[in-house]
């Protein structure tokens, strides 16, 4: 049996996906994309189970990028956008995605965490756009989600140098959430989901859809979507207030 590419470790109520090729700093190959995507597919299906996603990789790094050497080798996806639409169904899932990242993190990796909710960056995390260094042009999302998440003048001029950015920038120019010792990574990363997933899942699940929903809109418009969109009251709501303040 051929070694996973990605795994999955599920444990109430929190999956962890793991990129599995840390002998090449987990290298965004199509064949990794296609197991990636197959995970995504599954846990769209399973909110009621999972509520919380950590996104992580093996070895000294999160990723070094997209695999050119897979592709060389006549690697391909089984589409020409499967890696960018395998990052907008990151995006699509019901559930919050935290992004775990150590090490290299650069062009289509930054691309890929991106599409994630939350981003936690370890102490030796080293972020970078460094499509201008080989003649490319994004196709996975940079242009657009990057400005969003860093602002627009902030976007460019990363992607316009391609400089290096580390962990504790990261989180001064609202890229990373929190930058911690490499080895407190996981360990924060799984606080975090259990401090979400001790709330409301319904909510969890609401807030995702109207703050992702409400980008497409002006402002106006975005609070016309949440009065549409948003249901109020979730399932859970009556059993949560009939255990407002009593003792545990």
């Amino acid at each position: 049996m051929s070694e996973q590419l990605i795994t999955r470790q599920d444990d109430n109520g929190l999956c962890i996906l793991s990129l599995n090729r840390p002998d090449v700093l987990n290298a965004l190959s199509p064949n990794l994309f296609v197991e990636l995507r197959g995970h995504l597919e599954d846990l769209a299906q399973c909110s009621d189970d999972i509520g919380c996603v950590i996104l992580r990789g093996e070895g000294r790094s999160f990723s070094a990028g997209n695999d050119l050497n897979a592709i060389q080798a006549g690697e391909r996806a089984p589409d020409p956008h499967y890696q960018a639409e395998t990052l907008e169904a990151i995006e699509a899932l019901p559930q919050p995605v935290i992004a775990v990242v150590q090490g290299h993190c650069y062009t289509g990796s930054l691309e890929l965490v991106l599409a994630c909710d939350l981003l936690i960056a370890g102490e030796s995390a080293k972020f970078a756009d460094t499509h201008g260094k080989w003649g490319m042009s994004p196709t996975w999302g940079m242009s657009q989600r990057l400005p969003r998440r860093v602002g627009l003048v902030t976007a460019k001029e990363l992607m316009f140098s391609g400089r290096v950015v580390g962990g504790a920038e990261a989180v001064s120019i609202g890229l990373a959430n929190r930058c911690v010792a490499d080895d407190e990574l996981l360990t924060t990363a799984v606080d975090m989901a259990r401090g979400f997933l001790a709330n409301s899942w319904f909510t969890l699940r609401m807030d995702k859809t109207l703050v992702n929903g409400g980008l497409n809109h002006t402002l106006q418009q975005g609070l016309r979507f949440e009065r549409e969109t948003s249901p109020g009251a979730g399932p859970d709501m009556a059993q949560r207030l009939g255990g407002f303040g009593k003792k545990s």
